[in-house]
């Protein structure tokens, strides 16, 4: 006598789940939610009514895809995702009716994100890690990891305070870090001169800057709803001073993260070596200002976020 099969998950009896699909335990599947053969779904997703899983697609572990949601081929969609109320991805940018391409752009959204409701993903896109897309947004770039974007097209407005593991706690700090949750990190106050002829602001290696710098760099001319930065460095240390206008610099040990308004060439910012930084919020008229402590290397840099994380003994 043959055992009939008890899954161990839920499928509403409105639901059809195509045989050759592969679901996790405890995940819940409920009316006229439709899955195709092929399709993974990790172990316990929420999947909502009138939700279309096509045949390459992979969901993770803890994934919540609200109600009127189609997930198309070649998506792939990490750990404790949270996809809101008919949020729309596309895996073609170029779409005819009866044309098939040779392959579908791969779109990857990565542990943790959320996206909210109405928000469309183009194809080929990369949501980073955290990241919050706000409801409605339309997302035609890569968003980086932990960013809040919002509008059409979205734009960065802002960095979430949490990750995957533990919390990162923001703070946005305009004239001194005395409870700075970053080790080394911290605003500079440098000495300025006023008189009736203007203003003179500068600096002096040992007294006001931390190193010698061997090499410096000017960022300026940024439209302003541009990032910059988006990079840690293995031994390099660095001094930020907005010269003219403002500008905000993220910084990020991988367990904390703040926010400094840099709005004063007399304010700089000190940042230590395996600090991820970003620069964004960039006035019309600013020119950021970089003092580095050594000369460029490529080699120095991390560019990937997940790599930094690793590098800083993060998971």
């Amino acid at each position: 006598m043959e055992n009939d099969f008890v899954p161990d998950y839920f499928v509403h009896q409105r639901a059809i789940v195509e045989p050759g699909a592969t679901i996790g335990a405890r995940t819940r599947i409920w009316a006229f939610a439709h899955i195709l053969p092929g399709a993974v779904v990790g172990t316990d997703c929420n999947i909502c009514d009138h939700v279309f899983i096509e045949n390459r697609v992979k969901l993770g572990d803890r994934v919540t895809v609200k109600s009127g949601v189609q997930i198309w081929d070649e998506i792939v969609i990490e750990d404790d995702v949270f996809i809101g109320p008919n949020a729309t991805f596309t895996n073609d940018n170029f779409p005819r009716s009866k044309q098939y391409p040779d392959g579908y752009a791969k779109t990857l959204i990565r542990r943790g994100a959320s996206i909210g409701a109405n928000a469309t993903i183009l194809a080929g896109i990369v949501v980073g890690a955290n990241a919050m897309i706000g409801a409605g947004a339309v997302v035609t770039r890569d968003v980086p990891p932990n960013a809040i974007v919002k509008g059409n097209p979205a734009r960065i407005t802002g960095y979430v305070s949490s990750i995957v593991k533990g919390h990162l706690e923001v703070s946005t700090t305009r004239q001194s870090l005395k409870d700075s949750r970053i080790p080394g990190v911290r605003i500079l106050e440098m000495p300025s001169v006023i008189d009736l002829r203007g203003t003179l602001t500068y600096g002096e290696y040992e007294q006001h800057l931390p190193f010698l710098p061997k090499r410096y760099f000017i960022i300026s001319e940024v439209p302003g709803k541009e990032v910059r930065g988006e990079q840690a460095h293995q031994t390099l240390r660095q001094v930020l001073i907005c010269v003219k206008g403002s500008c905000a610099v993220v910084v990020d040990n991988g367990a904390h993260r703040e926010e400094f308004l840099l709005d004063s060439p007399a304010l700089g910012l000190y940042i230590p070596p395996m600090i991820w930084i970003t620069h964004y919020k960039y006035s019309e008229d600013a020119a950021l200002l970089v003092l580095a402590s050594e000369i460029y290397d490529p080699a120095d840099y991390i560019r990937e976020y997940t790599e930094f994380l690793k590098a800083v003994g993060q998971s």
